[in-house]
């Protein structure tokens, strides 16, 4: 079977080379690989010629289960690209089953007026003599603007100045950098703006959860893709930006501007796996390394030496690294100390930096409040992390432990992050980790945290596989709770019955050993927590893992606080 799974456009920079073109996802199912390969190669040569596109180029990424094909395009002909690209691969398809093909010519001439349409050659020549000027160009299907933060303007894509009309002075970039991995990316963003905060820098961020300027969120969403970056950095507040680059806005699209200062790369752990062509951690892993496509020659790219994954990667790269660890000796820190490079590391319980042979002590980890002095170890690296992104965004020592010291654990620095309420002398954590390698960082977390017991609430999404949902269980299993209540999270069944998933979980919980009697079955999250709460003693410690009404969760449980 040759099925046609996704089409879409690529804007940026992505996992296939560098290129704005078309994407077309496919699945195979007992094909031949080689062969459908020799005929998309043949279609798509054949229609890019016949559709006068012959200096365009194509290429192709094969993964477990089919192919991700990919042909470059003018930037102002992306919606065109998509169709011509689909087009070749339902002839490559048609040809490969012997079924007939369809009528290519007809359709190639519908593109061709449907190209004209699109077309837009005055914005095509303000993107190329942009990048003739240095000066950082966002465009979308309606808006195109020049420069960044106070120093830009922007136009409906139909309404462009001419080129010789534009003072290409006016236009200036601001500090810009990527964060991105598996877990920490939220933390990590908000962390690095309350340090620029501290210096007196009105920063913006942009994540999953919301874009913020300063104090001000703007918008309430998932904007860890393009759409988000280019609303911030089209605001006239913004001085120094930060933002969140996930896994799906990459592949998607790409990334979202073409040139950073600087990027850092968390971690690299299984999640998300089976879409867009990503079936490996090692694939996840080299998605999250396109972010080094965009760094520029003097930037700074931020990698955790103690995920190998992040050194298998990272040690191929020609880019400047700045290597950080919980361990002074890990190898890769000595190594760059070694060369006077650019490395931060814990040292007795101290936050050093290393540059060209000079050591600089930032802070102590326990005067830091999202490390639950050093109990939050995962913090810990989110932590290191964010000191190297900012040393290299030239940000100073002085905000750095000013921002790191008051940023803290709670629902109003770092919303959904291991917040902490005190409630009739329990200590609850709420957390949104979603993935095994982050439920597994808090649930370590919360046994450095003395208890007379612990309480776990949890919920899991049901387009996992019954083994992640297992795996997933097993992470909060390392708690070792005296009771643990599966959650039914009704928004995202995702193709499950409802209680299907629930059942399941307490299925593997009971034959993990765990008495029926120590497993509660709650039929939302909320419902949870109050169901967690009432079986709570003075002296315990209560972990909530909530997928959804987490602003409810948070409006409830604040009430209760102490």
């Amino acid at each position: 079977m040759l099925e046609l799974d996704e089409v879409r456009r690529l804007t940026g920079p992505n996992l296939l080379w560098d290129k704005p073109g078309a994407i077309v996802d496919v699945l195979l199912t007992e094909a031949d690989k080689p062969e459908v390969l020799a005929h998309w190669n043949k279609w798509i040569e054949r229609l890019l010629t016949d559709f006068g596109w012959q200096a365009q180029s194509h290429t192709y990424r094969e993964h477990e289960h089919g192919f991700n094909f990919a042909i470059s395009a003018p930037i102002d002909a992306l919606y065109t690209a998509c169709e011509v690209a689909e087009l070749a691969w339902h002839c490559c398809a048609s040809e490969v089953q012997q079924q007939a093909l369809p009528d290519w010519k007809e359709r190639m001439r519908a593109l061709r007026a449907e190209l004209v349409q699109e077309q837009n050659p005055l914005m095509l020549s303000i993107i190329e003599n942009a990048g003739h000027h240095n000066v950082s160009c966002l465009f979308d299907d309606d808006e195109l603007s020049l420069g960044m933060g106070a120093q830009q303007d922007r136009w409906p894509v139909d309404e462009l100045p001419l080129v010789d009309k534009i003072d290409w002075a006016n236009y200036q970039h601001i500090p810009c950098a990527f964060i991105t991995g598996t877990n920490g990316k939220s933390t990590c963003v908000r962390l690095a703006s309350q340090i620029a905060k501290a210096q007196g820098i009105c920063a913006g961020l942009t994540s999953t959860d919301f874009i913020r300027v300063g104090d001000v969120i703007i918008e309430h969403g998932d904007y860890s893709g393009p759409g988000g970056a280019r609303m911030l950095l089209r605001d006239k507040r913004t001085e120094m930006a930060f933002l969140e680059v996930a896994r799906g806005g990459i592949l998607r699209r790409g990334l979202p501007v073409h040139h950073v200062d600087a990027a850092l790369i968390t971690n690299v752990a299984s999640d998300h796996l089976g879409q867009y062509g990503i079936y490996t951690v090692e694939a996840l892993a080299q998605t999250k390394f396109v972010v080094a496509k965009a760094l520029s020659k003097e930037g700074v790219l931020v990698v955790n030496a103690d995920n190998d994954l992040v050194v298998q990667h990272a040690k191929a790269l020609k880019n400047t690294l700045c290597w950080f660890s919980r361990n002074e000796f890990n190898p890769e820190v000595q190594q760059q100390i070694s060369t006077g490079g650019r490395a931060v590391f814990v040292r007795s319980g101290e936050v050093y930096y290393h540059q060209n042979g000079e050591y600089q002590a930032i802070c102590n980890i326990h005067d830091i409040p999202m490390t639950l002095q050093g109990a939050a170890s995962h913090n810990v690296q989110n932590a290191l992390g964010v000191v190297g992104l900012c040393k290299a965004l030239g940000l100073s020592n002085e905000a750095i432990v000013s921002g790191l010291k008051n940023f803290g654990s709670d629902a109003l620095d770092n919303p959904g992050r291991g917040n902490i309420y005190n409630i009739n002398g329990s200590q609850v954590i709420v957390d949104f980790a979603h993935n095994e390698h982050g439920m597994k960082a808090v649930v370590d977390m919360a046994r450095h945290m003395p208890a007379n017991k612990y309480v776990a609430m949890f919920s899991h999404a049901g387009d996992r596989s019954d083994q992640e949902i297992f795996a997933l269980t097993d992470a909060v299993l390392g708690l070792n709770a005296a009771l643990y209540i599966p959650a039914e999270v009704e928004k995202y069944l995702r193709g499950r019955q409802p209680n299907e998933v629930s059942s399941l979980v307490q299925q593997h919980l009971m034959s993990a050993n765990v008495p029926g009697q120590q497993i509660m079955l709650a039929a939302s999250p909320l419902e949870g927590v109050k169901t967690a709460l009432a079986h709570a003693s003075p002296g315990d410690v209560v972990l909530l893992f909530v997928l959804d009404q987490r602003q409810e969760i948070h409006e409830w449980l604040s009430h209760l606080a102490d």
